[in-house]
Formats: C-alpha cells, structure tokens, sequence
C-alpha cells in the first residue's frame, strides 16, 4: 500500500497521468535470451557429470582401501615359526597360544621419527558452625562444703564418695557445667571427679605419712568448681592412717657398755623404734629376747612415744662375761601386726650412774625460707655428773623425717643444728626432731628440738586459665562471659594477696567472682573486620614486700558473623556493545566486596528475573556467578532496540546470606550491518520497470526519482545517489542525496528513444553497503511510438548465473584432474621404494637389524603362513611381534600338536630352495615373503633373518641349535 502510494506520488512529481502509465504495454512476460539459456542448460549438466564422476571415483577409491584392510596380514611364508629365544631381551606381555602356535605382544603405543604407529580400534564449602555458649551476665555461686573419710595406701580408681549426690546436683549436668576438681596450691592431684556417674575418685596413691608426717590429723582440701552458673565447693578429704610401716630402730645395732657393779633393779635406755604409722599402728610394746641378766620394761616419753628400758635382774660379772647380746623387738598395735629388730651389744664396765640432764626439755627455733646454708639453726646442751668419759656427752638424731634428715645436720660433740639444704616455707612449715644425749658408757636422755619456717615472698602469682569460650563470634553484646581465670600465690597471709588485670585497651575486663577466679568478659562490641584476634595480657601483682607479679597472654579469636552484605565498587555500571556481537562473548563486568570470612565473603552473582520488551532478561544476557562477567546470550540488532537495563544480584554465602544489587545499563551501537533498501522503482523478480519521458524536456527537468530507505541510524543511514551506467551519460543526472533524476540538456531527435540507467545506493557506512536498480526510460511523445521492449535488457541474475556456473566447473575439474595424478604419483613412487626387511603394521628401522642378517633373494616357497603384528613399547625404539595363526590347509587342529625335529628342519629346507617371491600390502604396512633357504658359506636364510646352517660353528656358538630345538619340541 505504502509503495504504491510512492509510486503514485512520484508520477504526480514527474506530470504523468495514471491513465498513461496504466496503457503500457504488459512486460512480465518478455523472455530472456535463448542463447543465454541454452548456455546455462549446457554449463549445469557439465557440472553434474563431473562432479558424479569424481565422487564415484572417490567412492571406488575408498571401498578398495577398506577392503584391503580386512584382509589378513602376511607377514612371511615359511613351515618354521621364529623361536623365542631370538626375540629382543626387552620384548614384554609375550602370550603363547599352543592351539594355534601363535605369539601375541601388546604394547603401548611408541615410535620414534622412522616408525609407524599401530595400536587396537576413556564453592560451596560447608563452613563450620561456631555454636558458643553465652554466660549468664550474673553468675550466681553456690558454695558448701562436704568431707570425707578415707584409707591412705588406696588404689587408683577407688570409690571416696558419690559427690553429685552428696551435693544434690544433677549427674547428667556435670559435663556440660565442666565440673573439676581443683587441688589449691595446683600440687600434685591426688583425687578426681567421674564425669559419668558423679563419684569422687582416687586418681593417685596417697601416702599419708609422706603427705603430713606425725600429724594426728591429716586432711587433703579440693575444690569443686562447676561453671554456667559459677560454683565453688570445697572438699575436705581425711587421710585414715593404715598400718603400711614396719617400725624401724635407729641402728640395727645398739651398743650398751654397763658397768658391773650395776645394782639389781638398775634400768639401761635402749633406742626407740620410730614407726611412721600413728596411733594404735605405732608402736606400742617391746619385747626382749629372754636371757639371765636382762629383763625389758616399757615406757613412755614426754612426746607421748614408747621406749625400752633394760633391768638388770641378775648382777654381771665382767669376768665370767663381758659382753651380751640381746634381740629388742618393736611391734606396733595395727592389723596386721609389724615388727622391727635390734641387736643390744651390753659390754661389762665399770659403773656409770648418772644419765646426761638436757637443759631445756624442749628447743625451738625460727629460720626463714631461702636461709642460706650453713648456718647454725639451734643449739642443744647436755650434762653428766660423772667425771671423766662417763661425763662426755655425745649427741645424735634420735628421730628425725626424711625430709628434715635432707635440711639439718647435728654436730656429735656441740650439739650445734646446722641447715644443710634449701628449706621452702611452701613444702614444710614446720620441722621436728627428736635429739638424744648419751654419755660414754650409754647413758642417755633424749630432747625435741622445734624448727619453725617463716614465709617470705618468694613466690610470684601463677594465672591459670580454666575455661575460654574461643572463638567467640563478633555479634556477642557486651558483658559476655568469655573464660574464667583463676590465680593462686603459694606465699601466705599477705603474700598470697593478688590484684589481676588487664593490660591493653582491649574491649574486656575481669570481673572478679570466688575466691581469686576471675571472669573475663566483654565491654563492648566487638568486629571481626577490624580486629580478628587479640592477645589479651593479665597481669597479677601480690601484696609481698617487694610485690611480685606475673603475666598470662590469652589469645583470642573473633569468629565471622555474616553482617556484612556485599557491596559494589560502582554506583552503576554501563556497557557498550556492538551489535551483531557474538552469542557468548564478554559484555562487562562487575565486582562487589564482602569483609566477612570464608563463605560469608563469598560473593555469587546472578541476574535479578525482569523482561525487556516482554522477553526475559536471561534470554539476552548471563552473568558468571563466580567472576561477575556478564557474557550475552544472543546477538543484539540496533533497529530491535538501542538500550536496556538489567538488575545484578550480589548475594554472599552466610546464613542467613545477604545481598545487594546494582543497575547494569547496556547501550547497543549501531553498525552498518543494512544495506539500503530501494523502495522505487520497486524490484520486481523477472520484471522492470519503465517510465515515459516526453519528447520536449528541457534540461534539469525532474524526469524520475529513486527512492531508498535505510535501517540503520546516524552516517549509517545517510544515503547518496550515483548512477553507475546509462545509454546516454550526459543526457541524465541524478540528485546526490535527493535521488531525483533529472535531464543534464535538451532532449534533441539524435537521443535514443530507450534509455538505461544503472542507479547504485550507497549508505555512508564503514564500510559503505550499497544496493542498485534499473531503471528504463522510453523518450515517446505517445505509448504508439513506444517500441518492442523485449530487447531492453537481459536480466543481470542470469548473467550472474551463467558466471557462477562457469567458475563451479572449471574448479571442479582442475581438483579432480589434480586428484588423479597424486594418486598415480604416489603409486609410482611406492614400486620404486627398496624392499624393507619386513613392516608389520609397524616400520622397522634398518639400524635395528642384527648384524649378518640379509635382504633375502632366490626362489622357493613354504608350506606354512604365518601372520605378525609388530607394537612399540614406550621410550623404545624396539618392536615387539604378534604371531596369528596360520592361513593355509595345513594347520594342525586344537588337541594336536606341531614337532619337527631339527631332521625335518633341514629336510623342508633343502626341498625349498629357490627364488623369494615378496609381496607388499600397502595398505596394512606389511610383506609377505616367500623365502629361500639357501644362503651359502654356512648360513640358511628364513623369514627375513638369517639363521646359520644347521651344525656350522656359528650354529652351536649362537645357541641357535638350542633356541630351534626347544621350539620344535613345542
């Protein structure tokens, strides 16, 4: 409708009547030339025949090829298979078949630059959950105290009580509060806690006397803790004494010197036994070996300890003996009863009547912690009435602890106590010792001498952490219950008095709680983004002259709580893309950063669902949810549309995970990718167009107009005018952008009544695309001076056409005639190759031959064919055989088996002499011989190889008759 309207319009332009453009004459129907068709005709049945003969050439060529192929491989023929032993050493996988006689290898494929090959025709990690348990803000202590009763000297495991239910807390609750048990000084743990049923347990052997000595009472405290809430209990725990101590005598042997004129009745002090056990499991009786002179009476000291005295109850008389000896025995009162032995040496001397006097009953002492050695402790005086050595006093340590043996020393003649070794306040406060005074014929008296300890500040703070919620995740609100820290000073009174706090500024404090345990918790919020870990410093200051102190760094991470959404480096982002831009290829890109951790950080992108123009937005672009290029789905067009704008998820990979988008703007630019469309005159298929120019124009006379449009935008779409070819070129022109024909002069009887022009389009694109027409001018007054038109002109798609066709067959030909001769060049080429030893689908190179062997020549056959396929092992330059069964009407059945004897080698030999008939398969790369067996100067040759003749001395030195011999009989 729109072109005739142009059409209509162009008429009234150039003052033609429709009624006298309706009487021209019909003018589809004009013919094209019938010597241009026949031409045509001829040029496509050539191309056609040629083109059937050269692919029925080909297709002959390929079913010869494939035939070939199936054909079975020959290799030589011969009645004597190569033995194995003359397979090269690295051949490998060699199977032998006994059915058919065969020897098959595999190997990998491998060839160097003279083989051929051959072979036979395959984030989103789940992160860590951090679960933190949050503290109460208050912590609510319940603190009581439980006591108990317990044997020393019990094994590991044993049952003190059932403490969960002795303080009425819930068994299955002891876990998850982290019940312990703490020992206060943190010495060594004796007792522990059961978990699993709440029993209070012996975790080390406790040794009573090692742990309090003489002490009556002797009691180990523990404290219970229990967290969420916070709980103290403190646990008394009594040490029963059992009777596990033998009593011991100071010396095995107790010297005793007695004068003889001792009276009836007069009593001799033996040494005390010293049991380690207490109470009823000391001592408690003595008993003397029975003898004439001695009977024992028990008694009982100051300090509460049992002694022996011997009684003389028949007087001695040194000249009828003058030395006795006398077993003591000391048992104590436990269960069973234990005993301790001495020998009493009594030697007969004159009297001695007074026993050494102690001036004090009982000597005590003070000595500071870290005293240094060597110095006098305290000192003990004795005196004896008699004159003489029976005045003379000697001192010695009539009782004395283990550890009080280590520290002091008594000096035998002054009685000076002298420290020995380091003594620790925080060890043994408090040391006694029992002294005996004895004079030169074994009087004596025994005194106590009491070294107390005093405690200096010599010990410095120990933190300890007992519990520590770490990580802790960064929403935690302040006040937050981190762990708990407990501090302990073994110094006493105001030495053991501590101050703890925290040294950087760091968003926690110490809250104090129980008895030195302090809780760390939060002051304020905390952000992993800022600060991922912090090493908190505790400090501890005791109140001692000088203070000491310590420190304790805690490290502390801060788990990732997705709190961060993704955020863009842009506000927005924009892209340009050509059109007619490939499917697939990169549009743009955009980036967004999450400060969270790990898989909070991760960033996913993807495309928010939307339309543009009512198709999804999916279909025009994609984005890479790892990278964020955006990548386009389809090609774009400008004159589709020049803009849209799409929607970019950011979306990190917490949970619950946190997005963000961003408007991606995409510009498409335009291409000169249309060519000028000619709407008059219209093109019309197997027609033309022809306007009527009256006689009498004057020169620039509007005479047609050729009207375009063009699709594209911009200088892409800027069109001009040219006329490429006319029958008159100074007759017409044409307006370069109006497209308006008009005359150049006068229209004189000499022009030519038809005129044609040639009108080419041209856009202003790069590169510029054109597009022409015809357009046919008849200079006629009236339609009855209007000519035949039929000669006008040919259409230029038949012109066309008949080019086409020629250049087709033309090609054709050549590459078919090219075709043929490298064929026939190849196959000349191949007959005038030298025979190669042998090629089992794979090429041997002549350097691999063994020395001595020959190519072979004479004349023979052999009764027997034999098939091998030759494969390369890796990094081997080797080839490997493939022995197939026999080809011809001699092969023996499965249950038969194939012997000859070295007789029947040399027989067919000899029968076979002759020339060697070689025939070579090119299509599967191998020969087929037929070879003599007759070489001359000892040798016969055999499927290529030489083998030596049979009893000749290369024979036997090449163990050939052995390798043939053990085939043979295979």
């Amino acid at each position: 409708m729109i072109r005739g309207y142009m059409i209509g319009k162009i008429a009234k332009d150039l003052g033609l009547e429709a009624s006298r453009l309706s009487a021209l004459p019909e003018l589809k129907d004009i013919s094209y030339d019938e010597s241009n068709s026949k031409l045509t005709s001829y040029l496509i049945i050539s191309l056609v025949s040629v083109s059937t003969f050269f692919l029925t050439f080909i297709i002959v060529i390929l079913a010869e090829r494939f035939s070939r192929r199936r054909k079975p491989r020959l290799l030589f023929d011969g009645a004597v298979a190569i033995p194995s032993a003359y397979l090269p050493p690295n051949y490998a996988e060699i199977q032998f078949s006994t059915h058919w006689w065969c020897y098959k290898t595999q190997m990998p494929f491998s060839c160097g630059k003279d083989w051929k090959r051959m072979g036979h025709k395959e984030i989103s990690v789940t992160g860590l959950v951090y679960c933190v348990a949050l503290f109460l803000l208050t912590l609510h202590s319940v603190c009581g105290d439980v006591s108990y009763s317990f044997p020393e000297e019990m094994k590991r495991g044993s049952v003190i009580g059932n403490i969960a239910k002795d303080l009425g807390i819930d068994v299955r609750r002891l876990s998850a509060r982290k019940a312990r048990v703490d020992t206060e000084g943190n010495r060594k743990r004796y007792c522990d806690i059961n978990l699993s049923t709440g029993d209070f347990i012996v975790a080390e052997r406790i040794d009573r006397e090692g742990l309090c000595g003489e002490k009556v009472s002797c009691a180990l405290k523990f404290e219970f803790v229990l967290e969420d809430p916070l709980e103290l209990h403190r646990i008394t725990l009594q040490i029963q004494d059992v009777n596990d101590n033998t009593p011991i005598f100071p010396k095995e042997s107790i010297k005793l010197e007695i004068s003889e004129l001792a009276v009836k009745g007069a009593r001799f002090r033996v040494n005390a036994a010293h049991d380690a056990d207490i109470g009823q499991n000391a001592v408690q009786n003595y008993m003397l070996q029975r003898n004439g002179h001695f009977v024992l009476n028990v008694q009982t000291n100051t300090v509460g300890s049992k002694y022996g005295e011997l009684v003389l109850d028949k007087e001695l008389d040194r000249e009828e003996q003058r030395e006795l000896k006398l077993l003591l025995t000391a048992v104590d009162g436990g269960s069973p009863q234990r005993s301790g032995t001495a020998v009493i040496h009594v030697t007969v001397l004159d009297a001695n009547d007074n026993a050494p006097v102690f001036s004090q009953a009982v000597y005590k002492a003070s000595l500071p912690e870290n005293s240094p050695l060597d110095i006098v402790v305290a000192s003990v005086s004795a005196t004896d009435a008699d004159e003489g050595v029976n005045g003379e006093v000697m001192y010695e340590f009539s009782r004395i602890s283990d550890i009080a043996r280590k520290l002091f020393a008594l000096d035998q003649t002054t009685g000076e106590i002298r420290l020995i070794g380091e003594i620790d306040y925080e060890e043994e406060a408090k040391h006694e010792i029992i002294i005996e005074g004895k004079d030169g014929y074994g009087l004596s008296s025994d005194t106590k001498a009491i070294i107390d300890i005093t405690d200096i500040n010599d010990n410095a703070p120990e933190i300890y952490l007992k519990s520590l919620s770490n990580p802790i995740p960064e929403n935690a609100s302040p006040g937050t219950e981190v762990g708990i820290i407990n501090v302990q000073d073994r110094d006493s009174e105001n030495n053991r008095q501590v101050r703890c706090s925290i040294q950087q500024n760091v968003p926690f404090k110490l809250v104090p709680s129980i008895k030195n345990y302090y809780s760390l918790v939060t002051t304020g919020e905390l952000d992993r983004e800022l600060v991922s870990d912090y090493n908190i410093t505790i400090a501890a200051t005791d109140e001692g002259s000088p203070p000491l102190s310590s420190s304790k760094t805690i490290q502390l991470s801060v788990a990732d709580v997705n709190d961060n959404p993704p955020v863009f480096e842009e506000q927005s982002y924009s892209a340009h893309v050509t059109e007619n831009n490939q499917p697939g290829s990169s549009v743009c890109s955009v980036t967004a950063r999450d400060p969270d951790w790990r898989q909070n950080g991760t960033v996913i992108y993807s495309l928010l669902p939307g339309e543009v123009n009512g198709v999804p937005v999916s279909s025009f672009l994609s984005v890479n949810g790892d990278t964020g290029v955006i990548h386009a789905v389809r090609s774009f067009d400008y004159e589709q549309f020049r803009s849209f704008k799409v929607q970019v998820v950011a979306r990190d990979n917490g949970s619950p995970p946190l997005s963000s988008n961003i408007t991606v703007s995409v510009f498409i630019t335009d291409v000169n990718d249309n060519s000028p469309q000619i709407l008059y005159p219209a093109p019309e298929r197997n027609s033309f167009m022809t306007e009527l120019v009256p006689k009498a124009v004057h020169g620039g006379s509007l005479v047609s107009k050729v009207i375009a449009v063009d699709a594209d935008s911009g200088q892409n779409a800027w069109l001009s005018y040219h006329i490429v070819k006319s029958t008159d070129p100074g007759l017409f022109t044409i307006g370069l952008h109006s497209g308006e024909i008009r005359t150049r002069r006068d229209i004189s009887e000499s022009d030519s009544m038809k005129q044609n022009l040639i009108v080419a389009v041209k856009d202003n694109g790069q590169p510029s695309l054109s597009a022409t027409c015809a357009m046919y001018l008849v200079i006629s007054d009236n339609l009855a001076e209007v000519p035949e038109l039929k000669d006008i002109s040919h259409d230029e798609s038949n012109s066309k056409l008949t080019s086409y066709l020629i250049i087709s067959l033309v090609s054709v030909s050549t590459f078919f005639l090219t075709f043929i001769i490298v064929i026939l060049a190849v196959r000349f080429c191949r007959k005038r190759k030298p025979r190669q030893f042998f090629d089992g689908a794979v090429a041997i190179p002549s350097a691999y031959i063994p020395p001595n062997y020959a190519e072979v020549d004479g004349a023979g056959t052999l009764r027997s064919t034999y098939n091998y396929d030759a494969y390369l092992t890796t990094g081997s330059r080797t080839s490997d055989f493939k022995f197939v069964r026999s080809y011809n009407d001699n092969t023996l059945p499965a249950d038969q088996t194939l012997r000859k004897t070295p007789t029947d080698f040399a027989e067919e030999l000899n029968d076979s002499e002759g020339s060697a008939e070689i025939q070579f398969s090119t299509h599967l790369c191998c020969y087929k011989a037929r070879v003599p067996f007759s070489c001359g100067k000892g040798w016969r040759r055999c499927f290529d190889v030489l083998i030596p003749q049979w009893g000749t001395k290369d024979f036997r030195s090449q163990s050939w008759s052995a390798a043939l011999h053990s085939f043979f009989l295979h």
